[in-house]
C-alpha cells in the first residue's frame, strides 16, 4: 500500500513544549500518536516523494523563518486548537501549492488555517468546555517556524523523514 507524504510547519522548542503539555494533557490517549505540529500539508502522492525532498530545502534555504503570532483558541467542532496568525507561512504555503500545482488533494485545495490541535475526535461538549477553560490563559506569543519537516504517514503514527531548517534572508510577505 503507498502512503501519503505530510509536510509540517516546525515549532520552536518553547511553543513545542507547550503545546506538547497541552495535547497529552486533552487529546485521547488512544489517538494522541503525533507530538503538536503545525500542519502545511496534508496528503503528497507517494510518486512526489523525490521532488519534495529536493524541493523543500531549496526553499528553505532561500527564505528566513516564517514569523508567526498565537492568537488565540479556534473550535474545531469535535476539538479544539491553538490558533495561529502567520502571513509568512501562508505565503509560503502558496509557493509550495503553486509548485505542486495538479497534484493536490482536495483537503490542501482548501484556504489554510494555520494551528496547533491539541484535541481532537471528542463530543462538542468537551470541546466546548475545553475552549472555556483555556481562553483565558492564552495569551499572545510571537515566534518564528524554524524549519519544515517531510513526514511518512504510518496509520497513526508518521515517520520523519527529513526536516529542512530556513536559512534564507528573504522575508516572506
Amino acid at each position: 500500500m503507498s502512503r501519503p507524504f505530510i509536510v509540517t510547519a516546525v515549532l520552536p522548542p518553547d511553543i513545542q513544549g507547550w503545546a506538547d503539555r497541552l495535547r497529552r494533557e486533552h487529546y485521547p490517549p488512544e489517538r494522541n500518536h503525533l507530538h503538536a505540529h503545525v500542519t502545511m500539508f496534508h496528503s503528497f502522492a507517494p510518486s512526489l516523494f523525490e521532488e519534495l525532498k529536493d524541493f523543500l530545502p531549496q526553499v528553505t534555504r532561500e527564505f528566513a523563518p516564517p514569523k508567526a503570532l498565537v492568537t488565540g483558541v479556534m473550535d474545531l467542532g469535535k476539538g479544539t486548537a491553538i490558533a495561529l496568525q502567520s502571513e509568512p507561512l501562508l505565503a509560503l504555503r502558496a509557493l509550495i501549492a503553486e509548485h505542486f500545482h495538479g497534484s493536490l488533494t482536495a483537503q490542501d485545495l482548501h484556504e489554510p488555517r494555520p494551528h496547533i490541535t491539541i484535541q481532537n475526535k471528542v463530543t462538542k461538549s468537551e470541546a466546548r468546555a475545553l475552549q472555556a477553560e483555556l481562553i483565558p490563559t492564552i495569551e499572545p506569543r510571537n515566534f518564528a517556524f524554524p524549519a519544515l519537516d517531510l513526514h511518512l504517514y504510518k496509520d497513526g503514527p508518521w515517520e520523519k523523514i527529513k526536516t529542512s531548517a530556513f536559512r534564507g534572508k528573504e522575508e516572506l510577505v
